[in-house]
């Protein structure tokens, strides 16, 4: 038997003292974690990690320590009691979660959910990525260092190690990655019947609305698409812009670039791109595209031309792309890397058409006023979330669930979301009913009179339906 069972459930002093415990692991580590993440990914500045994958664990036990002792109180069903059947819902641990983490922001990504999950007084498994295998390492040396195995452990390896921890019979996985990698761990959990939670990216479409300021749009844009180096899920794959105002956009978007990067092949605030592999898959990217006739704007000082991109330093320069063409890989793979596609557009409904034409993304970005465009986007499109005048925003408003929908995810967490997500909400009832439920469909009560009176019943409410239809 489990030991959670055998210990039954965490009282709320305990689930405090596991959350403190396993975000002082992290900050008791912080230095050491971004060190290991510059490393992991070549260049990457240790304030962005600190202000990334260290601070966010900050915010999170601030949030748990507030509710959580609310969230764990038994809900009662209103009007259960007066009904003879006083009903209410108990919280209860799932048991054990796994949380399998990505290689963009390895410790955010993960913390966020162990904690929450420990809020819902489960125990944990980790699996971070493989790819900033340092990075894992000080995060698996610093959860030792405050953390029971039975509590919180952390499991390093390779892609078979993550098959393997994917087909374990958990109480529930959270994973965060690709969609193609959501698949395969779909599929494994679905063998043993284990509930998912499914964080996944997406081409994420941004519209420049008609009445928007396209400076201030193409600022915001070039930022989110420089953020990390564009390695985030939530990140711009495209814009639409007013075909009347698509050389002003890019003018301000290299313009903005050029002011925060005024050079770029050395300069230690980007962000190089992960691995080898991510470089020659973005790179063939942009390749693809401009050998397929697609104008390639790459915004860098003329004195750096020759030495973008590098491969040893696996730097990018940031690129936008214009006259796109439908037969380009670059409109069909999330990129993933500094790389924004430019389209044009005369009415709302083509970007409107275009973006529901391809799997839900995990954000959708609108510049612009709240108008009937806006409207018009918001209704009749699909995303994991929308963010008005900035990008991201979304994910990061507290008492909000983050998610995605379609190939952008499954399920939620974060907040009080997450805590639900991670708990089993037990129905518990008494009767105080004069006979038992099942006693009114057994004999004698199934004789002519019930019929009757049962028969009335549903042709009184078919009748009153057929109305509504048919009005």
């Amino acid at each position: 038997m489990p030991v959670a069972a055998l210990e039954g459930i965490p009282d709320l002093e305990t689930r405090l003292d596991r959350v403190d415990r396993f975000a002082l692991a992290i900050l008791e580590h912080a230095e050491e974690i971004a060190v290991a993440l510059h490393a992991d990914f070549g260049m990457r500045s240790e304030v962005l990690s600190l202000g990334t994958d260290v601070s966010g664990v900050i915010s999170k036990v601030e949030e748990l320590r507030a509710n959580l002792a609310d969230w764990l109180r038994a809900r009662e069903v209103p009007g259960s009691a007066e009904s003879g059947v006083p009903t209410f819902i108990q919280v209860r641990p799932k048991g054990v979660v796994g949380v399998i983490g990505p290689w963009n922001f390895p410790v955010g990504l993960i913390a966020s959910p162990t904690l929450e999950a420990l809020g819902a007084g489960n125990r944990v498994m980790i699996k971070m990525s493989e790819i900033p295998h340092r990075t894992a390492e000080v995060v698996a040396k610093a959860v030792a260092s405050r953390m029971s195995p039975e509590e919180v452990v952390v499991v390093r390896g390779d892609a078979k190690t993550a098959a393997a921890f994917s087909a374990l019979r958990f109480d529930h996985i959270i994973f965060t990655g690709s969609p193609q990698v959501g698949a395969y761990v779909a599929k494994a959990a679905g063998e043993n019947l284990v509930p998912v939670t499914l964080e996944l990216g997406g081409k994420n479409p941004v519209v420049v609305g008609a009445d928007a300021d396209v400076a201030f749009a193409a600022q915001r844009v070039s930022e989110m698409r420089l953020f990390n180096g564009g390695q985030v899920c939530l990140s711009p794959d495209y814009v639409f812009v007013p075909r009347d105002k698509v050389d002003d956009f890019v003018t301000a978007f290299e313009t903005n670039v050029r002011s925060i990067f005024p050079t770029y092949a050395e300069n230690p605030g980007a962000v190089s791109i992960v691995n080898d592999r991510n470089y020659a898959r973005v790179t063939a990217l942009i390749d693809d595209a401009e050998l397929k006739g697609a104008s390639v704007i790459r915004m860098l000082p003329a004195d750096e031309a020759a030495m973008l991109p590098n491969p040893a330093a696996r730097r990018i320069p940031v690129t936008l792309i214009l006259n796109a063409t439908e037969d380009m890989e670059i409109t069909r793979e999330e990129i993933f890397g500094p790389v924004i596609v430019v389209w044009p557009y005369d009415e709302v409904s083509q970007p409107v058409a275009y973006v529901n034409s391809r799997p839900s993304p995990l954000g959708a970005y609108w510049f612009g006023n709240d108008g009937e465009d806006f409207q018009e986007f918001l209704d009749k499109t699909t995303s994991g979330g929308v963010t008005r005048n900035d990008l991201g925003l979304h994910w990061n408003v507290p008492g909000t669930p983050s998610g995605g929908v379609g190939r952008s995810g499954m399920g939620a967490y974060t907040g009080k979301v997450g805590f639900d997500t991670f708990s089993h909400l037990r129905t518990v009832t008494t009767s105080e009913l004069p006979v038992s439920a099942a006693s009114r469909l057994l004999p004698p009560n199934v004789g002519d009179e019930n019929m009757v009176m049962l028969s009335g019943i549903v042709e009184q409410v078919r009748g009153a339906i057929a109305a509504r239809v048919e009005a």
